[in-house]
C-alpha cells in the first residue's frame, strides 16, 4: 500500500483537528472574559465544588491543558491554594473526557460536514462583523468546532480507506499494551493535545486498525501525556505551584497504572455497562466509557489519600522562604492549654520582630546579601505573620480568663506592625532599586542611614529594653531622615540628580522612616505586654 496518502490525511486531519481546537478554546477564553478567573478563584471551597469546577470549566473551554496552566498560575499568585488547586487538576482531568464522547457519539456517527461547514460560516460571519467583541470570540468558538470536526471526519475516512489492507504492527501481550501506552504518550507529548491523540485512537478503533485493548492502551498514553504541560506550567514558579504540577503528574500516573493493570476487567465491565446504558456498540463508544470510568476511578481512589498526598507535598519543594517562616513555638498541642498557648504565641510573635527588624536592617544596607534583601524576608515575615494569626483564630475557640484573652488582640497588633514595617522596607528597597542603587558618597544619606541602624540596635524586642537611649536614637533619626530631604530635594531642583532620581530616593527614606515608626510602636507595645 501507498503510505503517502494514509500520513497525508493522518497529517491533515490531526492539523484540523489541531486548529480547531485551538480556535474554539481561544474563542471560548475571550468569551468568557475575566469569568473564568472569577470560577476558579470563588468556587474551590470544598472538594466537591472544586472537582466539579474543574470539570465544567474543562468541558466548556474543551481544554484540560488551558485549565491546568490556570489553575497552577493562580496557585503561583496566590489566588488559590494547594488543597483548592488539587480538586480543580482532578476535575480538569474528568472534564477532559467529554472530548471522548463528542468524537465516539458525533464524530463517529453523522455525516459531519452537513453542520460543521455551515458552523464555520457562521461562526466567520460572527467574527467578521463583530471584530473586538465578544460576538466575535464567539463566532472564533464556532468556526474551531467546525475545523474540529472536519479533522475528525478526515481522520475517520483515511483510517476507513487504510483499513482494508492496513496493519499497524502487532506486539503480543503485556509489551504490546505497554508499547501503544507509550504511543499514547509520545503522540500526546509532540501535538500538545491529549485530545489528537483520542481521536487517533478512536477512529483506528472504528476502522479496526488496532484491537480495543490496545486503543484503551493509547488513551491511557494520552491521558499520562498530559503532564508535561503542567510540568512545563511549574518551570520557574512559586513552591506551591510545583507542588501542583506535581500532584496533576503523581494523580495522572498512579490512575493510568491502575487502568493498565485492571484494563482487561474494565473492558469486560464497562461492556456490560455499555449494554445496560443502551450506548452504541461502536468501539468508539466504548472508549469514550472507559476514558470517563478510569478517570472517575482515579478520583475516588485519591479521595481518601488527599489529605496525604497534601502533606506529602508541603515538605517537598521548600523554598528558603517557607523553612526560614516555619512557626519555631506554636503548636496545636499547647492550644488544649491557653496559659501555655500564650506563652508560646507571646514568643513566636518576638521572633517575628527579630525577622522584621533584620527586613528593615537590609534595606538600609549598601549592599544586602544575596538571599537576604528586604523582598525576600517581606515573603518570610508574610508567612510567618499569617501562621500567627491562624493560631489566634484557633486559640480564641479555647476557653480563657479575661486577661489573658485581652492579650490576644494586643499580640495581633504587635503582629501587624512588624508586618507593616516589613513591608515598608521592602517598598523602601524597591524604590532604591528603581534609582539604580544607593547613593554612592552621599554623606546626608550615610548620616540617615547611621542614625537608622543605631536605633534598630535599640528595638530588638528580646533585648533589654533602654527607653531613654532608644528615644534619643529615634529623635536622631528623625532629624536624620528631615536633614536628608531637604538635601535630595535641593539637588533634584538644581539638576544634580535627576528628578526620576530624586522622586525615588525619597520615596525609599520616607518608606524607611515609617518602617521605622512601625518598630518604635512595637517597642512600646511589647513593654505594655511585659
Amino acid at each position: 500500500m501507498n503510505l503517502l496518502p494514509l500520513l497525508g490525511g493522518l497529517a491533515g486531519g490531526v492539523g484540523l483537528f489541531l486548529l480547531g481546537m485551538g480556535l474554539m478554546t481561544d474563542g471560548l477564553k475571550l468569551a468568557a472574559g475575566p469569568a473564568l478567573e472569577r470560577i476558579l478563584a470563588r468556587s474551590t471551597q470544598t472538594r466537591l465544588r472544586g472537582l466539579a469546577t474543574g470539570a465544567l470549566v474543562t468541558i466548556a473551554v474543551q481544554s484540560s491543558s488551558a485549565v491546568t496552566v490556570a489553575a497552577i498560575g493562580f496557585v503561583n499568585a496566590g489566588l488559590l491554594n494547594l488543597s483548592q488547586a488539587l480538586w480543580v487538576l482532578f476535575g480538569a482531568n474528568v472534564g477532559t473526557t467529554m472530548t471522548g464522547w463528542l468524537v465516539a457519539l458525533v464524530g463517529m456517527k453523522f455525516s459531519i460536514d452537513i453542520f460543521a461547514l455551515p458552523l464555520i460560516g457562521l461562526g466567520m460571519l460572527l467574527r467578521l462583523t463583530g471584530e473586538g467583541t465578544r460576538r466575535a470570540a464567539l463566532g472564533s468558538a464556532l468556526a474551531g468546532f467546525g475545523v474540529l470536526f472536519l479533522g475528525i471526519d478526515l481522520l475517520k475516512d483515511t483510517f476507513s480507506g487504510a483499513a482494508a489492507d492496513f496493519r499497524l504492527p502487532h506486539w503480543e501481550g503485556a509489551i504490546g499494551i505497554v508499547a501503544m501506552v507509550l504511543v499514547g504518550i509520545l503522540m500526546t507529548v509532540l501535538m500538545q493535545a491529549s485530545a489528537a491523540s483520542l481521536v487517533i485512537a478512536f477512529s483506528a478503533a472504528q476502522s479496526g486498525l488496532v484491537s480495543i485493548e490496545a486503543a484503551a492502551a493509547v488513551v491511557i498514553g494520552a491521558n499520562v501525556g498530559t503532564t508535561v504541560t503542567a510540568l512545563l506550567a511549574a518551570i520557574g514558579a512559586t513552591s506551591n505551584a510545583k507542588r501542583a504540577a506535581a500532584a496533576h503528574i503523581l494523580f495522572n500516573v498512579l490512575t493510568g497504572i491502575v487502568a493498565l493493570l485492571l484494563l482487561p476487567w474494565l473492558l469486560g465491565l464497562l461492556g456490560s455497562v455499555r449494554e445496560l446504558l443502551g450506548l452504541d456498540s461502536a468501539p468508539a463508544a466504548k472508549l469514550a466509557l472507559f476514558h470517563t470510568a478510569f478517570n472517575i476511578f482515579g478520583v475516588l481512589l485519591i479521595w481518601p489519600l488527599a489529605d496525604w498526598l497534601t502533606g506529602f507535598l508541603l515538605a517537598r519543594f521548600r523554598s528558603a522562604e517557607e523553612d526560614q517562616a516555619k512557626p519555631r513555638y506554636l503548636d496545636k498541642t499547647v492550644l488544649a492549654v491557653p496559659a501555655l498557648a500564650l506563652d508560646a504565641l507571646a514568643r513566636e510573635v518576638r521572633h517575628l520582630g527579630k525577622l522584621s527588624l533584620a527586613t528593615v536592617r537590609a534595606a538600609t544596607a549598601e549592599s544586602p546579601l544575596p538571599g537576604h534583601g528586604p523582598m525576600h524576608n517581606r515573603q518570610v515575615v508574610a508567612r510567618l505573620n499569617a501562621s500567627i494569626a491562624d493560631f489566634i483564630v484557633q486559640l480564641t475557640r479555647s476557653s480563657m480568663a479575661p486577661d489573658s484573652a485581652r492579650r490576644l488582640p494586643e499580640l495581633l497588633r504587635l503582629a501587624r506592625y512588624y508586618e507593616a514595617a516589613a513591608e515598608l522596607a521592602a517598598e523602601a528597597g524597591e524604590a532604591v532599586a528603581e534609582a539604580g542603587g544607593p547613593p554612592a558618597g552621599d554623606a546626608p544619606a550615610s548620616q540617615f542611614r547611621d542614625c537608622a541602624l543605631s536605633l534598630l540596635d535599640r528595638l530588638d524586642p528580646e533585648a533589654p529594653a533602654d527607653v531613654d537611649s532608644r528615644e534619643a536614637a529615634y529623635r536622631a533619626a528623625q532629624e536624620a531622615y528631615h536633614a536628608l530631604k531637604a538635601h535630595w530635594l535641593e539637588a533634584g531642583a538644581s539638576g544634580i540628580i535627576p528628578v526620576t532620581g530624586m522622586d525615588a530616593y525619597l520615596r525609599a527614606a520616607s518608606a524607611l522612616r515609617r518602617a521605622l515608626e512601625q518598630l518604635a510602636k512595637a517597642a512600646l507595645r511589647q513593654e505594655d505586654l511585659r
